[in-house]
């Protein structure tokens, strides 16, 4: 018989007897767990938890005998396949560093992500997504044609089932009733200068200024614009001798990583919210 591979989160009211209770679910249906983290908030007084098993029950039985369980603490249970591709949409403008990355490790197996689509308020980076056979669509944004286009984004969700929607470097403002509906699995990316150089040009900003570190900062998304829950962060020190195009650059590197780090939580379910925090189980 094929063993199975699950990935259990699980999320309730902080109380004693929570990782006793799923874990003799899990034995029951002679699961074998692999991997166990949890986290107790005492901000909010959650609970939170993320497991890995092995089984030869199936993910029906699995998913039964801890729904008992979830039931009984009134908690948010969410099982998967290990390793089962996230359904993906990305979300584009003209810069093609971070979708470059994206595409390029899933092409290379390495991020557990399928493409869908990618969609861009510009024809550009078309080509690079025809290069990894992945299907490109282009809409022109204008004020009175962006309602249009945040409908066609809720189509594409709806049609293919998306699970995340990357923004990657897409240089659009979403509107709040789409960002509500995109809530939870919506990831943007950007420099780390917020709130300290806005606007066109950070890196000549920042260059100008002489910043002694640059970064990135990967969040979901919310109506509060660059100010939604923080997934991923990075940086790195800098010194005099760069110049603005030497910061840019390095900036589109760090840019790159810090997004494929949180897309890759997310694809591992390794993310879970705690009310505008997120608590992440590396």
């Amino acid at each position: 018989m094929a063993v199975n591979h699950s990935v259990v989160t699980f999320s309730c009211s902080d109380k004693p007897g929570i990782v006793y209770a799923l874990t003799g679910a899990i034995v029951s249906v002679c699961g074998n767990i692999t991997e166990l983290q949890q986290y107790s908030s005492p901000d909010t007084g959650r609970f939170f938890t993320r497991i890995q098993v092995e089984h030869d029950s199936g993910h029906e039985a699995l998913a039964a005998a801890l729904e008992v369980i979830a039931q009984q603490l009134n908690g948010t249970l969410v099982i998967d396949e290990v390793g089962r591709p996230t359904r993906t949409l990305i979300l584009v403008s003209q810069a093609s560093h971070t979708l470059a990355a994206l595409l390029g490790r899933q092409y290379a197996g390495t991020l557990p992500i399928d493409v869908k689509l990618v969609l861009g308020n510009h024809e550009k980076l078309a080509p690079l997504a025809g290069f990894y056979g992945v299907p490109f669509e282009h809409r022109v944004i204008f004020p009175d044609t962006k309602a249009a286009a945040e409908q066609r984004i809720r189509d594409v969700v709806v049609e293919q089932g998306i699970e995340l929607v990357v923004l990657a470097r897409y240089m659009q403002i979403l509107s709040p009733n789409l960002c509500d509906f995109l809530a939870g699995k919506a990831i943007n990316i950007h420099h780390s200068f917020l709130p300290g150089f806005k606007g066109a040009n950070p890196y000549k900003q920042a260059h100008a200024r002489g910043v002694k570190l640059i970064g990135a900062t990967a969040h979901f998304v919310t109506g509060d614009l660059d100010e939604g829950p923080i997934i991923a962060q990075s940086v790195l020190p800098v010194d005099h001798s760069k110049g603005s195009e030497a910061l840019r650059e390095l900036g589109r590197d760090i840019e790159s990583t810090t997004l494929l780090h949180a897309v890759r939580l997310f694809a591992e379910h390794r993310i879970l919210l705690d009310g505008v925090r997120t608590v992440i189980f590396e």
